[in-house]
């Protein structure tokens, strides 16, 4: 049975979940609950960035859940005056989708972090993006384990020295963005967690997407691993390395737009100086492009070392969505007059168990 089959309803990532004519300003997305992270902690700006985005939704505070696992981030939900579950360590994602698909009328976000997602959560988080569940994933990434107060995560760099790694870590780390694509994600973004505008632009298109859509977000742990960031952040520096996505525009940066993404061998892309290779070589930015490939290949122009980091968002694209199929086989089986439960447990498949 196809998708068209099922009768699926619109692409619209906020199709069915009931909206209000009443106005709304952040103050309405805030707990009576005092926030309790480490002072400086990029979560603070991260929170007051959703709460400042919310209300342009115009949804049904009812009708919001966030659900997060276990870390520094996953204390999000206590701080949202919305509904929300603090879950267990790494199965956020494998809760969100039961919601997600029991309840259409709800939208489903995930917070999470680089531990949390990658580590122990990496089965879960890899199976939701390709089953394309109909809920937002904001992966807070600070390349570190804050809450179990400073060990190495997936997402640390090659040679970091911590708690756990004194002698600088051994392991690859993963680049999120990477593993989503690979993971055929219909929806991958990054963003800054002091890039008010650039975030806030994300996480509306993520909003308004149907489907699985992932946002890692790089945020800065003041504890344990302070300044982890700092180099994107700094106005010289910046301009150099970060490299913006807009879709339907050339990919192009640097103070005076001087350097540029242009293909290289093999399907994969580099950065050149614009003067040396022409603006015509450019390449121009496909956010809907069904082949996931080119987006992989922008997300390996990002470094270890931050000499470059893309943000923006990387794909979008429409595919059914898992919760909207497993509805739709419930009401055809319905419409079908499928047998009952009792009918199914004493079917043919059965056996008599004789004893002495």
């Amino acid at each position: 049975m196809t998708a068209v089959d099922l009768g699926l309803p619109g692409l619209g990532g906020l199709a069915g979940v009931p909206t209000t004519d009443e106005p709304q300003k952040a103050k309405d997305y805030k707990s009576d609950q005092e926030v309790r992270w480490c002072p400086g902690c990029g979560d603070y700006v991260v929170l007051n960035a959703v709460q400042s985005f919310l209300p342009s939704l115009g949804l049904k505070r009812e009708n919001i859940v966030f659900v997060s696992g276990i870390g520094c981030s996953s204390r999000f939900p206590y701080y949202m005056n919305t509904y929300g579950m603090h879950s267990i360590h790494g199965r956020a994602t494998a809760i969100a989708t039961g919601l997600a698909t029991a309840r259409e009328d709800l939208s489903v976000w995930v917070v999470t972090g680089d531990g949390d997602a990658l580590s122990i959560g990496g089965n879960h988080l890899v199976h939701t993006l390709r089953r394309n569940v109909n809920l937002k994933i904001l992966l807070f990434n600070n390349r570190i384990y804050g809450l179990t107060k400073g060990q190495y995560s997936p997402t640390s760099e090659t040679g970091k020295v911590t708690k756990s790694t004194p002698m600088g870590s051994l392991d690859n780390p993963f680049n999120p963005v990477s593993l989503a694509l690979g993971a055929e994600a219909t929806f991958v973004g990054r963003a800054l967690d002091s890039d008010r505008k650039g975030l806030t632009e994300v996480l509306r298109q993520a909003a308004e997407h149907r489907g699985t859509a992932l946002v890692e977000i790089y945020q800065n742990c003041p504890i344990f691993n302070d300044g982890a960031f700092d180099v994107l952040k700094d106005a010289d520096e910046a301009a150099s390395r970060l490299i913006p996505l807009e879709h339907g525009k050339p990919i192009r940066f640097g103070k005076d737009g001087e350097y540029g993404v242009v293909r290289s061998g093999f399907g994969s892309l580099a950065v050149a100086e614009v003067a040396a290779v022409g603006e015509d070589a450019l390449v121009v930015h496909d956010a809907h492009a069904d082949d996931p490939s080119y987006a992989f290949a922008l997300s390996r122009l990002s470094t270890q070392d931050l000499s470059h980091t893309v943000t923006g968002v990387f794909r979008s694209v429409a595919r059914p969505t898992y919760d909207d199929a497993a509805r739709g086989q419930v009401k055809a089986a319905v419409e079908a007059k499928a047998p009952d439960l009792q009918s199914l447990l004493r079917g043919k498949d059965t056996w008599t168990v004789l004893s002495d």
